[in-house]
């Protein structure tokens, strides 16, 4: 049955309208009542319905507010407007909410139940719609697999649409950023590219992924080049989206698509090297460069050793960015990629760090490498392993003095309070000249910086595993100052808070 929430804040019409309708005859369930906009919001977050029959004049939230409300969170749900008012800017802004109906009061039993009846259908042609929609894509799918023989392919070209005469045809495959999509509908994006281009084929094969059939184009492929850069470049102007597109070979015939779209799919591999924002084809990596990368183990051995993190990050900087801008092959930063995962491996191994918790071991790095969209993305994974290992040597082979120990336990359990060596050297009646030398020595590095690793520590932890926003976790960890909170996170770690936060999902 069908979910009913209704929303009037006279309690009599409320009960009225509960009581006038058989609404199991009509396959419904009334499961809320609300008196005002906000209970009622509160009350659909709890447990969504269907359709919403509301009030528009009610105190706390009005009806249009509660709808849009509704609306931004789900487009699925259907509105019956309930009022007294008869104005037009009341009617005008429900049809831009897409309400089903705008009944006057006093309600006509007839009328509602009418409009419940019509509205109930409507939401059965949507969930038919829906069920089509991703048996076609499932279709899709399947038939891009290469699989279809002669027996099935008749089957996929009646139901796929495979029968029009296309010419010659170009399949490119879209990549549409996941954290750009927040902001926009993928339904948008599809209906401009279908109106932007006469002779294209649009399918939506995954979240984020787009099939495009460029059909009819007698052009060669440097022409046909241009045209999808130009529509990239339109629709990331229009979206404020970020994409990366794969053009594949032309073919002449649907049969042939499955192998070309298989190529297709191959290039993208290219976004960890090209990044979004590029177009590319075959001929873009016919000259890219594969070759050994070698990387100076016993420079970066010595550097993770030491305890010198800003050049341990900054040799890895260097490793991901700066030597990879010439054009490389993808198979070449992965293969440097394994290797660094590798090399860090054998040294939890050799100095018996422990690959629980904080410290990755080699398959779920190299998963992170196989899940990086980007060579930033790639590049931050190896930084906060590396940051990791460092802390990790840290802490387990440092021998310190008891005034040391004091000043360490000191930091770690006031470190959101406004420290200094000078206090605490007071505190503790030595020189604090001579105090920070000892520190430095023991520690590896000067207090402040230990203060400071110490705040970026627990501030990674809570970002990684709470929903705290950015701006708490930095007063809660004593950076008043956001700002300088994300210079000196990113100092630490080689990315920013919010960046972090994001790759979670890798």
């Amino acid at each position: 049955m069908k979910k009913v929430m209704i929303v009037e804040d006279e309690e009599l019409i409320l009960q009225g309208i509960r009581s006038i309708i058989d609404w199991e005859k009509l396959g419904l369930h009334v499961v809320h009542m609300g008196h005002n906009g906000k209970e009622a919001l509160a009350m659909w977050k709890e447990e969504p319905v269907d359709i919403v029959i509301t009030d528009i004049n009610m105190p706390e939230m009005d009806g249009l507010e509660l709808m849009r409300r509704i609306r931004s969170e789900e487009e699925r749900v259907r509105f019956i407007i309930l009022t007294g008012y008869e104005e037009f800017e009341y009617a005008r802004e429900a049809i831009r909410l897409e309400v089903e109906n705008y009944i006057l009061k006093p309600i006509d039993e007839e009328s509602l139940e009418r409009q419940l009846i019509e509205t109930s259908s409507k939401l059965d042609e949507m969930e038919k719609e829906t069920r089509k929609y991703i048996d076609e894509r499932s279709e899709w799918s399947l038939f891009l697999t290469g699989k279809a023989g002669e027996d099935t392919y008749e089957q996929y070209e009646t139901n796929l649409k495979l029968t029009e005469a296309i010419g010659t045809a170009w399949p490119a495959v879209v990549r549409l950023s996941a954290d750009s999509l927040k902001e926009c509908k993928i339904t948008d994006v599809i209906v401009a590219l279908q109106k932007s281009e006469q002779h294209l084929r649009v399918v939506h094969l995954l979240p984020d992924e787009l099939l495009l059939i460029f059909k009819n184009q007698a052009q060669g492929e440097a022409e046909v080049m241009e045209k999808i850069q130009a529509l990239q470049n339109q629709i990331e102007s229009v979206f404020d989206i970020r994409t990366f597109i794969s053009v594949g070979p032309e073919f002449r015939h649907y049969k042939e698509l499955p192998g070309c779209y298989d190529k297709t799919r191959k290039l993208q591999k290219y976004l960890l090297v090209d990044g979004y924002g590029s177009c590319i084809n075959q001929a873009h990596i016919r000259e890219r460069k594969s070759e050994d990368v070698a990387i100076d183990s016993t420079q970066l051995r010595k550097l993770i050793l030491k305890k010198e993190k800003e050049e341990a990050l900054n040799y890895v900087e260097d490793l991901f960015i700066n030597n990879m801008r010439s054009g490389v092959s993808v198979e070449t930063l992965y293969q440097l990629a394994v290797q660094l995962a590798m090399l860090l491996q054998e040294m939890k191994k050799e100095y018996k760090l422990k690959t629980a918790g904080r410290l990755r071991n080699l398959p779920e790095l190299i998963e992170a490498i196989y899940k990086a969209d980007d060579m930033a993305a790639m590049k931050a994974a190896f930084s906060s392993e590396i940051t990791e290992m460092i802390d990790y040597l840290h802490e387990e082979n440092s021998q310190y003095t008891p005034v040391v120990r004091q000043i360490i336990d000191e930091v770690q359990k006031n470190y959101k309070e406004d420290m200094n060596l000078k206090t605490l050297a007071y505190k503790y009646h030595m020189n604090a000249s001579y105090l920070g030398q000892i520190f430095q020595k023991e520690v590896g590095c000067s207090f402040s910086q230990y203060l400071s690793n110490t705040k970026n520590g627990i501030a990674k932890d809570l970002i990684l595993n709470t929903n705290m926003k950015i701006n708490d976790i930095a007063r809660q960890v004593g950076y008043p100052d956001t700002s300088y909170f994300y210079r000196k996170f990113k100092q630490c770690y080689g990315v920013s808070p919010a960046s972090l936060r994001e790759m979670k999902k890798y």
